[in-house]
């Protein structure tokens, strides 16, 4: 993309090649791709496109085997893991598909977690764990664990805990694969509100056609590479 925006990130010649025994599996092959500040896209291909491992790449949860990849202004193979966990911690959230909540942890107290490390104040981090969760639809539910949730209500949980303090990228891997059709259109219609009024650039993996609908860039991958890049 080319405006006048600044890239959140930017993705250049970014390769990556898994060994498997004495096999080596290119799941990325030279993608070249700007995503500015603010955008809402969609990766969608085939299961084995190359989605969620473009994802952990820009994530920084796993390292390119060529190419290079830059997030918020910042060459992510030039830092430090102490700098990379870093910008996970303060600048990206993350909304996996198996919810990867804490067991133990109420809902309130999942979502505090985050802020809990980024040294956020015990009263700051209740009162903006109360206030997303009453956005998000929760009101009320704060003190159940994960158990006790629906699947929906879990995913709700996940996605209030990547944005609840407001980080600048957040990267969503299949976000509605264990949601009914009902409860995969409001978390998209949350996430596009969220993205809409504090400007959160989000990139989601899916292979779901109505997920792909809430797009307003679809990015279609097979085997490893990018076969279409349009706005809709």
């Amino acid at each position: 993309m080319t405006s006048g925006q600044a890239n959140a990130v930017k993705c250049r010649g970014v390769s990556k090649v898994f060994s498997e025994g004495e096999l080596a599996v290119k799941a990325l092959s030279d993608i070249d791709i700007d995503i500015e500040s603010g955008e809402f896209l969609c990766l969608s291909g085939p299961s084995g496109s190359g989605k969620t491992t473009l994802l952990n790449m820009i994530g920084g949860l796993d390292v390119v085997t060529e190419g290079e990849i830059t997030v918020a202004g910042r060459r992510l193979d030039k830092m430090s893991m102490s700098e990379l966990a870093d910008l996970r911690l303060h600048h990206i959230g993350f909304v996996f598909q198996a919810y990867n909540l804490i067991p133990v942890l109420s809902a309130r107290e999942n979502v505090e977690f985050v802020m809990q490390l980024q040294g956020i104040n015990e009263n700051e981090r209740r009162r903006l764990a109360m206030d997303i969760l009453e956005q998000v639809g929760l009101n009320g539910l704060e003190q159940r664990r994960p158990a006790e949730l629906s699947g929906g209500q879990q995913q709700r949980v996940a996605v209030a805990r990547a944005i609840v303090s407001k980080p600048a990228l957040i990267l969503a891997d299949e976000p509605t694969a264990n949601l009914d059709s009902a409860n995969s259109d409001k978390l998209m219609t949350l996430m596009r509100e969220l993205n809409s009024s504090i400007g959160t650039t989000f990139i989601i993996s899916t292979h779901d056609e109505d997920v792909m609908s809430f797009a307003k860039r679809l990015v279609k991958m097979h085997d490893g590479e990018i076969v279409a890049d349009e706005m809709q």
